[in-house]
């Protein structure tokens, strides 16, 4: 293993020992609460189409709100600065308390100043600064970053914290519970508050029209750091400002979700700066208040920072439309068991972390955890304003291997520098090519697999590209599904379809997993299906895992004109391969023009999904093999695309009795759990999946998976082999050999 994949893998080993299990606990609490309270309403879609609409129209008009809310908030006596960068912007803050001979300021949390550093900036300047909010106090008495968006320490357990907390200060008594803790903490930053000479907040959202800040929290600290200290100072994105208070409700309501697992926040403060402002007596706090006003300051500090470059960028520009909820955190299989401190840079931290680091702090920022990310799309069914983060993701990482050192790319291609059209390395260039190398594979079994069991050899995949030796390698078969559908002759029943269908071979089906394929076969042609599997190419999936778009863009192009012919002659395209199925419906968007991926998308099916379908039209159920016990895994995509009910209600509907795991991620993710840096993170993740199975005995149920991965990983991890649905449901009539 290379010195660069060694230093990744130890670090994920540490942080799956150390950080994980409370990673686990904090981020899937909130994503289970996340389901449950989007379950209460039926308009949740429609709601994320609203915001994330408010959101892109308040982008395109940013230069024109800047302007709005300077008027607004100087018409009420504020002050408003859009500083260009974190420098700026510290040194313009470090003024203000300057101004006020300020020695302590109390901050709620904010990222935007986590991202400029600024209680660095000011406690050089002599301020001392507090942070009054539970998680960043905690971070800030460990002197560490913060592991989430919304979370700072959420990887931290609450021994952890009684640890930190009786060897940092002093108290009565030590602090052991959670309850003790939160008092403690409560009680010290009260303290910090009342003394405080400027109050520093962020803001979730900026409404232009009004100056009015909306401060979304469950602790009461971000409106005391407003209201108590005669100074308050502001700090968010340009990002933050959307026109009107009125765009606020979708937000209110989704934010909570999003972020907390809750209907609504414990805090919801709306409030626009005034010069005179309501003094509360804190010491008398059930006490009316007085009505007595007093000459106060406000500066909301704009913060530029690479976000108006970001707004030009055609593919970085959706970053912008992020509300900081750190859903695409909780909701990601990877970040739940290493956390922020692995899958994040320098400030932001999940899924959202690549596009945010690379437009504020530079590309190289998001390099070093840009991978983390294996493009399952959860996260895009958990972002409240529907930004697609795995594109995001995969643009950057395109770009990030068009900056790599090329000298080995020319050694082999035989290209001159100004030829090579990118730096991939050699891992990514295997795993992204895995169709060519299938197809190697199949042609020269069984000496193909032969050489893939060779120790030696094992051991120059790994130090070479990568490829961990502790991971089985899928074994190639000679006779490849194309070959034989074309030497059989189809069944019988196929001879009057009433529907048509063209299998796409992806190359696992083809090349590997050949009795899906057969099974598959098999099975639409007993439903009267007329079925036809002809060659193929890859479908573009794998390379664009590696950030290899390019190639993944010429791979499309060449499956769409391979099915144009089908498509024309009004055959459905059936696939066995989820995540094939996913580039079909999902990326072809964005590799092909317009029309041909719709075409495309519009009519291709997952084959349980299909055989729902013709058993809902009418095709006789009795054809197929019913009844058993079966325990279920679905693939991350099927699941985001909503296409794992029809598998269930196939089996419902044949007899069987299914236990499904709720565990949405198997972690093997492709080519992800091949990776020697990411093998163990991998199989932590795999083993919450193959926990949950034995502890409801699945061992007397015949183990299903739908994904190719998810069969390996189950397979590696459970003593029985998994199967895939269509063979389970297969009728066990053989096609017979081809009439010569």
């Amino acid at each position: 293993m290379s010195a660069d994949r060694e230093r990744k893998a130890a670090k994920i080993r540490h942080l799956l020992e150390t950080e994980g299990d409370a990673v686990f606990e904090n981020t899937t609490h909130v994503n289970a609460g996340r389901y449950e309270t989007n379950g209460h309403r039926d308009d949740i879609d429609e709601l994320r189409t609203e915001a994330r609409a408010i959101k892109e129209d308040a982008i395109e008009r940013l230069p024109e709100l800047i302007e709005t809310v300077r008027e607004s908030v100087e018409a009420n006596g504020g002050e408003v600065y859009v500083a260009e960068d974190a420098a700026d912007a510290n040194r313009y803050i470090t003024e203000v308390a300057e101004s006020k001979d300020a020695h302590t300021l109390a901050k709620s949390k904010s990222m935007t100043t986590e991202e400029i550093d600024v209680n660095d900036a000011l406690e050089s300047a002599g301020v001392d600064v507090t942070e009054t909010d539970l998680g960043e106090f905690v971070v800030q008495v460990a002197d560490e970053a913060p592991s989430h968006l919304v979370g700072p320490a959420f990887h931290k357990s609450t021994a952890d914290i009684a640890t930190l907390f009786n060897a940092h200060f002093d108290t009565d008594e030590p602090l052991e519970t959670a309850e003790d803790l939160t008092q403690f903490a409560r009680d010290h930053v009260g303290e910090k508050i009342m003394d405080a000479d400027v109050g520093m907040t962020g803001a979730n959202f900026v409404f232009a029209e009004s100056g009015t800040i909306a401060l979304v929290t469950n602790e009461g600290n971000a409106r005391k750091c407003v209201v108590t200290p005669d100074t308050h100072v502001a700090v968010a994105g340009v990002e933050k400002l959307v026109p009107s208070v009125d765009d606020f409700p979708p937000f209110a309501e989704l934010i909570a979700r999003a972020a907390g697992g809750q209907d609504i926040a414990t805090y919801l403060s709306l409030v626009s700066p005034p010069v005179d402002s309501p003094v509360v007596d804190f010491d008398e706090p059930d006490e009316p208040l007085d009505g007595s006003t007093d000459d106060r300051e406000f500066h909301l500090v704009l913060l530029d920072n690479g976000r108006i470059e970001m707004r030009e960028d055609d593919e970085l520009r959706e970053t912008l439309n992020c509300i900081r909820c750190g859903a695409c955190a909780n909701s990601c299989a990877n970040f739940q068991h290493v956390g922020g401190h692995a899958f994040g840079g320098e400030t932001y931290t999940g899924g959202i972390a690549t596009g945010w680091e690379t437009g504020v702090h530079g590309i190289d920022a998001a390099a070093e955890f840009n991978d983390l990310c294996t493009g399952c799309s959860r996260c895009v069914d958990a972002c409240p304003v529907k930004i697609d983060i795995p594109w995001i993701n995969t643009v950057v990482r395109d770009r990030i291997n068009r900056g790599t050192d090329r000298e080995f790319d020319w050694l082999v291609e035989g290209l001159t520098p100004d030829a090579d059209p990118g730096g991939v390395d050699l891992q990514k260039r295997l795993f992204g090519n895995f169709g060519t190398l299938a197809k190697f594979g199949s042609a020269t079994a069984p000496v193909s697999n032969w050489l893939a069991d060779w120790v030696s050899l094992r051991a120059v995949m790994e130090r070479v590209a990568g490829v961990d030796r502790r991971r089985d390698l899928p074994e190639f078969r000679r006779e490849t599904l194309v070959d034989w559908f074309a030497s059989c002759e189809p069944l019988a029943t196929a001879g009057d379809a009433d529907r048509e269908a063209v299998l796409y071979p992806d190359t696992y089906t083809n090349y590997v997993l050949v009795d899906r394929g057969k099974a598959a076969v098999r099975t639409l042609e007993a439903l009267g299906v007329d079925v036809s599997v002809v060659p193929s190419h890859e479908s573009g999936r794998a390379p664009l895992s590696q950030g290899m778009i390019a190639t993944a863009r010429e791979n499309a192009e060449r499956v769409a004109d391979g099915l144009n012919p089908h498509l024309d002659a009004g055959r459905d395209v059936v696939v066995v391969e989820p995540s094939d199925l996913a580039a079909f419906r999902r990326e072809y968007g964005r590799l092909l023009d317009g029309e041909r991926a719709q075409r495309i998308a519009a009519n291709s099916y997952e084959v349980m999904e299909y055989v729902y379908g013709l058993l809902e039209n009418g095709a006789d159920a009795d054809v197929l093999a019913g009844g058993g016990n079966v325990a279920y895994h679905s693939h991350c995509q099927q699941r985001t695309l909503g296409v794992d009910q029809y598998t269930e209600a196939v089996f419902e509907r044949l007899g069987y009795d299914v236990v499904t795991s709720d565990v949405e991620c198997c972690g093997m993710a492709g080519s992800f759990g091949y990776k020697s840096e990411y093998y163990e993170l991998s199989v932590d993740v795999g083993e919450t999946l193959a926990d949950q199975f034995e502890e409801q005995n699945v061992d007397r149920r015949r183990l299903v998976a739908s994904g190719a991965s998810c069969h390996e990983q189950l397979g590696s991890l459970l003593p029985q082999d998994s199967t895939h649905p269509v063979e389970l449901v297969a009728p066990t009539i053989e096609r017979g050999p081809r009439t010569r």
